[in-house]
């Protein structure tokens, strides 16, 4: 039976436009040893004793050198299953504003780009993350939304 954990995170950064967001994504590099030269948003591993929200912030500082300014937790998780460990993992989601596009890719990434929500589902390579985008796009446009997240206090 496979074992349920949770040890990743995915964060979406945006960053906010005169019309609506702008999304960061990502793109993997082509020597990256997991899915190599795909493109994504933020995601990481959830190091002993720290909180997943404090790996959202971490891994946002790490893999793009930006600078988060809000961040909140979106009200469902996704779930992935590795076949060589036979776990099932889910994943909490987290949503990070940013006041600056001026990205410092780690050596994970080599490119990356600001999109609106509909371009980036299309550049996204997993099927979850190009619906979590379009899902906060449109919650984010609505006021009953902010009644569905929880707002995380940044204590950088």
């Amino acid at each position: 039976m496979p074992e349920v954990n949770s040890v990743y995170i995915e964060c979406y950064v945006y960053f906010p436009a005169k019309k609506g967001r702008k999304f960061l994504v990502i793109k993997r590099s082509e020597t990256d040893n997991l899915y190599p030269g795909i493109w994504q948003i933020v995601t990481g591993r959830i190091e002993k004793g720290e909180k997943a929200y404090e790996t959202a912030l971490r891994e946002v500082i790490e893999e793009t050198g930006l600078e988060p300014k809000r961040l909140f937790v979106l009200p469902h998780t996704t779930s992935f299953y590795s076949p060589k460990s036979d776990s099932i993992s889910l994943v909490p989601l987290f949503v990070c504003e940013v006041d600056s596009k001026d990205v410092k890719l780690s050596a994970e990434h080599s490119k990356f780009d600001w999109l609106d929500s509909k371009k980036a589902s299309q550049k996204l390579f997993f099927k979850s993350q190009k619906e979590n985008v379009n899902f906060i796009d449109r919650g984010f446009n609505r006021k009953e939304y902010f009644k569905t997240v929880v707002e995380i206090k940044i204590k950088l």
